[in-house]
């Protein structure tokens, strides 16, 4: 896949990345609506052996999402993004974390620059299904007993809303990485592939309708290309004053590839 496909075809997605006030947001509505109450973030930083770790690489690390719950103590944390706006958060909360950080733009996959057999960890998370084709790269820029760490989600968290609409597009960009296809992916470059699964779902209750409401309006740039955001918001609206409940599947699942 072309360097030009991916960014052209998700280029509205990425974009929407730039809000870090609405991600905050976002992020607190999952938290609080989420049936597995423990962080995400918790289950990847507690499957790390962070005595093994001193130099870290983050691929499509935002604005230091996972930054914020890793240990201290770390030699060097090297962010990687598409949005240059990205770089002032993500260094602030990095420094707190490694005594040297760096951040670089980069439209992923592509060329990093950076040395090979250099990281003891690789982190990618809810990202890679954008970037794919970066996983040699990845490989290369590893040390030999090195981990990549990658989370991505399950090509059935679609399930609810398929019954509605075709999300069809919005599949396509998930079953780039998903937790069904990821392990023979990383099998091609990688000699040992672990995972761990995170069940989970979003649940919405009556009187939840302003936080289901911005949740869809957050995944407004994922569906457009199916479905007028504007017309799944209403219908999800409609079904939960109809149903008094809905769920949405959020299963996700962490890789953890060695080399």
């Amino acid at each position: 896949m072309a360097v030009t496909d991916v960014w052209e075809g998700n280029a509205g997605i990425m974009g929407s990345y730039r809000d870090h006030d609405l991600h905050a947001r976002v992020g607190t509505i999952i938290r609080e609506h989420s049936r597995n109450k423990r962080d995400i973030r918790s289950v990847v930083r507690d499957a790390v052996p962070w005595f093994r770790v001193k130099n870290v690489l983050d691929l499509g690390c935002g604005y230091g999402w996972f930054e914020e719950v890793m240990p201290e103590g770390l030699d060097l944390i090297v962010g990687i993004d598409c949005l240059p706006e990205n770089e002032a958060p993500f260094l602030a909360t990095a420094g707190g974390r490694a005594r040297e950080t760096a951040f670089r733009v980069v439209r992923l996959p592509a060329p990093t620059g950076l040395p090979p057999d250099h990281f003891d960890l690789v982190l990618s998370l809810y990202s890679l299904y954008f970037f794919p084709g970066a996983v040699e790269e990845i490989a290369r820029v590893l040390k030999p007993g090195g981990l990549f760490v990658c989370l991505t989600h399950s090509a059935s968290m679609l399930e609810e809303g398929q019954h509605y609409f075709d999300f069809r597009n919005l599949r396509k960009v998930i079953e780039r990485f998903s937790a069904e296809n990821g392990e023979t992916l990383l099998a091609r470059y990688f000699g040992t592939v672990d995972c761990i699964d995170y069940p989970n779902a979003l649940v919405f209750h009556e009187g939840d309708e302003e936080s289901l409401a911005l949740y869809i309006d957050f995944k407004r740039e994922f569906i457009e290309k199916d479905v007028d955001p504007r017309v799944v918001r209403d219908k999800m609206l409609s079904e939960l004053s109809l149903k008094g409940e809905l769920s949405f599947n959020k299963n996700d699942r962490i890789f953890l590839a060695g080399k």
